[in-house]
């Protein structure tokens, strides 16, 4: 597949946290022709469906969410201002002099204006970005903007979608499109091939406002083992070596509590095995994942966590290497192959 296209197509699409709708139908349509069958639910959550041959066919949940961090249309002044609040964590510091698009009756483009530096006050120097303190300007009166513009409406970063040095790529939402796209990887590899398990791909929603897509769809399909494919933050200057994976070295497999430590080790060696380009991240509490959720759905589900490091994460320039996202298609290939063998002795 050629992921540079897919991420750019899959970047371009408005699904902020609880507006999912607005783009389930096209994650569907991508989908399409890469496994039996594409349901919508009525969380929005976006499954394809891989029946296995076998008589009595393991589930197994692969996951990742395609909701983005956006906004919310709070307020309109008398001067036609526009306040939002925020859907996800966003740091408002980050969003000074950005272009954002208002999806209104139709788009309005506007910009999060910034106070110069020249009429900044001393004390005003040191104070703290807070979302309250930025508005809109559209360029338009509130009287011209009542026609198009409703509180509640939803706002999203405008943003380019930037070709890099290399196979490195930047946009909006790569966190977690990266992972829909891997996911959308896997499917097509494995759309010829006969499996004995049942394979669920599952583009989720809700996962930046509490990971509710990931509850929803994991409690119904009740699988016998899931795998989340999510973002990690890439390698970037003055952050904590540990905490961060540089770019172009593989996805991070998950070690920690909330990962099953069978399947977890089946992973690190498919990839040796395979010598497939790794990392390692440990997680010894909340991996901030929807591998959180699905752990405990039901009675519990082994669940294993591979995430593709992505720097700048949560802004208009989230960073990427596409091979990570190769990488991680071919592991989660690999690994599906390993269990469809059988998982006597695994789970």
């Amino acid at each position: 597949m050629d992921y540079k296209k897919i991420l750019k197509e899959l970047v371009s699409i408005l699904a902020v946290s609880g507006f999912e709708h607005m783009s389930a139908e096209r994650i569907r349509q991508l989908m399409e022709g890469k496994c039996d069958e594409v349901l919508i639910d009525s969380f929005f959550n976006v499954t394809g469906v891989k029946r296995g041959i076998g008589e009595r066919p393991k589930k197994i949940i692969i996951t990742a969410h395609y909701d983005e961090i956006g906004f919310l249309v709070k307020s309109i002044d008398e001067k036609g201002f526009v306040t939002l609040t925020s859907m996800g964590g966003v740091d408002p510091k980050l969003l000074l002099a950005h272009e954002v698009v208002i999806h209104g009756k139709k788009d309005i483009e506007g910009v999060i204006g910034a106070k110069p530096p020249h009429l900044l006050k001393p004390e005003e120097t040191k104070k703290a970005v807070s979302l309250e303190d930025l508005s809109v300007d559209t360029g338009f009166s509130k009287d011209e903007l009542k026609d198009n513009v409703s509180i509640g409406d939803t706002v999203t970063i405008k943003v380019p979608f930037l070709e890099l040095e290399g196979k490195k790529v930047s946009s909006k939402s790569m966190d977690n499109r990266s992972g829909v796209a891997a996911v959308i990887g896997i499917m097509n590899e494995l759309s010829d091939i006969k499996l004995n398990n049942d394979i669920f791909f599952v583009a989720t929603t809700q996962e930046e406002v509490g990971l509710r897509g990931a509850q929803v769809s994991s409690y119904a399909i009740d699988p016998n083992a899931a795998v989340v494919i999510d973002a990690c933050h890439g390698e970037m200057p003055d952050c904590p070596k540990e905490s961060v994976f540089p770019l172009g070295k593989g996805p991070a497999i998950g070690v920690g509590p909330n990962l099953h430590r069978t399947l977890t080790k089946k992973l690190f060696d498919i990839a040796k095995d395979n010598d497939i380009s790794h990392q390692t991240d440990i997680e010894p509490d909340n991996t901030g994942t929807e591998a959180w959720a699905i752990q405990v759905s039901r009675s519990g589900i082994p669940t294993v966590l591979v995430s593709i490091p992505v720097r700048y994460m949560h802004t208009g320039t989230e960073t990427l290497d596409i091979t990570d996202v190769e990488n991680t298609v071919r592991l989660v290939k690999e690994f599906l192959t390993a269990l469809d063998d059988g998982m006597e002795g695994i789970l």
